[in-house]
C-alpha cells in the first residue's frame, strides 16, 4: 500500500504498542487501511492480484477503469483517487498507472517510467496528499520493474467510507473539497444530482463486498487462492508461497474488520472457499436434461464448490454432452456448412452471467433445463429496474448498476465473463453467426426471477431435418439482408430474383416463425430484418 520507509519509525516499538499508536492517532483510518500499515510494520509489502501486462494492455479491466499518467502530478492523481474510490457506478473502482504516456485512451509503447531514485519520494509524497481526501483513503499501491523501466501502480478499489470529497487544491491547506466521480474514462466534479446519486449508491456496499461475520478466516483456502494468482499470472504468486492464508487474503483484498476480529468478504467466502454453501445456502449450479416430457432417462448434474470452479465443470459437460455440430457439404459447392444446435459462446456467456449477476441473497440455485427443443437458464433476481421492458425486448441489455463488482473483477480475470456491458452483444452475434433463433427472457412482474431461453437451431429439431439446399437458402437470404431493412419485394431483387417466389415467401415465414427473421413496421410498410 505505501512504502515501508515511510514508516521505519514505527519499528522501534512493539506490535502491541504500534497497534495502539494506529488506533489513537489514525483517528480516521477505515479498518482496511490499519490492517494495511500493520502488514507495511511486519515487514510485508502490499502487492497488486494482477497481471500486470494484461492491466496495461487492457485485456482484463476496462479501458474506462484504467488511468495511464506519464508522471507524478498530485492533482489530477489525487482527484481520481478520489473518484474510483467513490465508485458512483458501482463497477469496483480503477486503476492509476504512473510512468505511461496515453494517447485516445490507449498506452503509449515504449513505456516511459519512472527514474527508480524518485519512486521512495513519490510514495512518502502519495500518501501526505491522501489525507486531503476525506475521509482518509490509502489505495494500494506498487512499483513495479515493466519493460525495462518502473512504474507505480495505484489499485484504488471502492471505498467503505464512501462517498468522498477531495481538496481542489491539494498544495493549498484550506482550499475547498469537491466530490469527485468517474464519467466514461474521465474525472470529474459532481453536479448536485450526481452528489445525490452518490450518497445513494454509497448507503449500499455491494453484498460481495461485504464482511461475512458468520465465517472465518480459516474457512478460506490457501491454495484456492494461490491456484487464482498462478492462472491470472500475477507476480503476488510467487510471494504467496512464502505466506500464510491470511496475508495471502490481506493481499487480495479478501478481508475486512479490526485486526483483532477480521472476517473474510463474502466474495473470498463463495470464490476461495472449498464449501460456500455452508454459509450460502443453493450456491450452485444445477443441469437438467430432460430428453422426454414424461421424465424418462432425465439426468440430473450438480456443481457445487467454488462459484469459478461451478461454471467451469457446469460449462464442460453441457459442451462434452449437450452441444452437438453438424456439419453439410454439398456435391456441388467447394465449401462446407457447420452449425450447431446451440453455439457454445451464446451458452457460455449466458450461464456467466448468471453467475455474476445472480443474488447470493436469495437462497436458489442456477438451473441450466434442456429439453429437445431448448436450453433454459434460471437464476435470481431479474433484470435490474434500470433496464425497461422495451429495452429489454430490443436486447439493448445495459445497466450502471452491478450487484457483484469484485465478483465480476475476479471472473474477468479468469477471462470468464467479457467487459462491461458487452455480454448480450457476444450471444447475439453467436446466435445470428450460427443461424440460430435470438433468446427469448422470461420473468414475473415483481422480476423475482429471469429465465432466458435459447430454442435449438431448427436443423437439430426431432423430424423437422433441414436438407443441405434448404438451409444453405436461409444462408443466402440473411447474406442478402445484413443489417437493412427489407420488404420482401426489396428482398428479393437483393438476391437477383424479378419478383417475389413462392419459394422465398415460404422460406422467409418459417424464418420468422423461428426467430430468425423479425418483421418490423417502418412507417406504413412492413420490413423485414435480423433482430439484434
Amino acid at each position: 500500500m505505501i512504502a515501508a520507509s515511510a514508516l521505519r519509525h514505527f519499528r522501534r516499538v512493539n506490535i502491541e504498542t504500534f497497534d495502539k499508536i494506529l488506533s489513537k492517532v489514525l483517528t480516521d483510518c477505515l479498518p482496511g487501511d490499519i490492517i494495511a500499515l500493520r502488514k507495511v510494520y511486519e515487514g510485508g509489502n502490499m502487492s497488486i492480484p494482477i497481471n500486470i501486462d494484461d492491466l496495461i494492455n487492457q485485456r482484463v479491466v476496462e479501458s474506462t477503469r484504467i488511468e495511464f499518467k506519464s508522471d507524478w502530478n498530485p492533482n489530477p492523481i489525487i482527484h481520481s483517487i478520489c473518484a474510483f474510490a467513490n465508485d458512483i457506478d458501482n463497477v469496483g473502482g480503477g486503476y492509476i498507472i504512473i510512468g505511461v504516456e496515453e494517447e485516445n485512451g490507449s498506452p503509449v509503447f515504449p513505456v516511459k517510467g519512472i527514474k527508480q531514485d524518485r519512486i521512495d519520494g513519490i510514495l512518502k509524497e502519495l500518501i501526505g496528499f491522501c489525507h486531503c481526501i476525506e475521509p482518509l483513503y490509502n489505495p494500494v499501491v506498487e512499483p513495479v520493474l515493466f519493460q525495462g523501466v518502473y512504474i507505480i501502480v495505484v489499485w484504488i478499489t471502492g471505498g467503505y467510507g464512501r462517498p468522498y470529497k477531495a481538496s481542489k487544491d491539494v498544495f493549498t491547506e484550506k482550499s475547498n473539497k469537491l466530490y469527485y466521480i468517474r464519467k466514461f474514462s474521465s474525472t470529474i466534479v459532481a453536479s448536485s444530482d450526481e452528489e445525490k446519486q452518490l450518497f445513494y449508491v454509497s448507503s449500499d456496499i455491494p453484498f460481495d463486498d461485504r464482511a461475512n461475520l458468520a465465517a472465518d478466516v480459516s474457512d478460506l483456502d490457501i491454495g484456492l487462492m494461490r491456484q487464482h494468482l498462478k492462472e491470472i499470472g500475477s507476480s503476488l504468486y510467487e510471494i504467496s508461497l512464502k505466506e500464510d492464508a491470511l496475508n495471502i487474503a490481506k493481499d487480495m483484498q479478501l478481508l475486512s474488520g479490526p485486526v483483532e476480529n477480521i472476517k473474510p468478504l463474502n466474495v473470498g467466502i463463495l470464490m476461495f472457499s472449498e464449501q460456500p454453501e455452508r454459509y450460502f445456502r443453493y450456491a450452485r449450479i444445477e443441469v437438467v436434461d430432460i430428453p422426454d416430457p414424461t421424465g424418462t432417462n432425465m439426468v440430473e448434474k450438480v456443481f457445487t464448490g467454488p462459484i469459478q470452479r461451478q461454471l467451469k465443470d457446469a460449462l464442460a459437460y453441457i459442451k462434452n454432452y449437450i452441444l452437438k455440430e453438424a456439419i453439410i457439404k454439398e456435391s456441388d459447392k467447394a465449401e462446407s456448412i457447420k452449425i450447431y444446435n446451440y453455439p457454445y459462446a451464446a451458452v457460455e456467456e449466458l450461464l456467466s452471467n448468471a453467475v455474476y449477476h445472480r443474488s447470493y441473497q436469495i437462497n436458489e440455485p442456477i438451473t441450466v433445463r434442456i429439453t429437445p427443443q431448448n436450453i433454459s437458464i434460471t437464476s435470481f433476481p431479474g433484470f435490474d429496474r434500470s433496464i425497461s421492458d422495451k429495452r429489454i425486448s430490443e436486447y439493448d441489455i445495459t445497466s450502471p448498476i452491478y450487484r457483484n463488482r469484485r465478483i465480476g473483477d475476479f471472473l474477468k480475470e479468469l477471462h470468464l465473463i467479457e467487459g462491461r456491458n458487452t455480454g448480450y452483444p457476444t450471444v447475439l452475434n453467436a446466435l445470428r453467426d450460427n443461424g440460430s433463433p435470438y433468446p427469448e427472457f422470461e420473468m414475473d412482474e415483481g422480476r423475482n426471477y429471469l429465465t432466458v431461453k435459447l430454442s435449438i437451431h431448427p436443423y437439430f429439431l426431432p423430424n423437422m431435418i433441414i436438407s443441405p439446399k434448404k438451409l444453405e437458402y436461409r444462408q443466402r437470404i440473411i447474406n442478402a439482408l445484413g443489417d437493412r431493412k427489407m420488404s420482401l419485394n426489396e428482398l428479393s431483387k437483393a438476391m437477383g430474383y424479378k419478383g417475389i417466389t413462392t419459394k422465398l415467401s415460404f422460406t422467409v415465414d418459417d424464418m420468422i416463425k423461428s426467430g430468425v427473421i423479425e418483421k418490423v413496421m417502418v412507417g406504413a410498410y412492413a420490413k423485414l430484418h435480423i433482430p439484434k
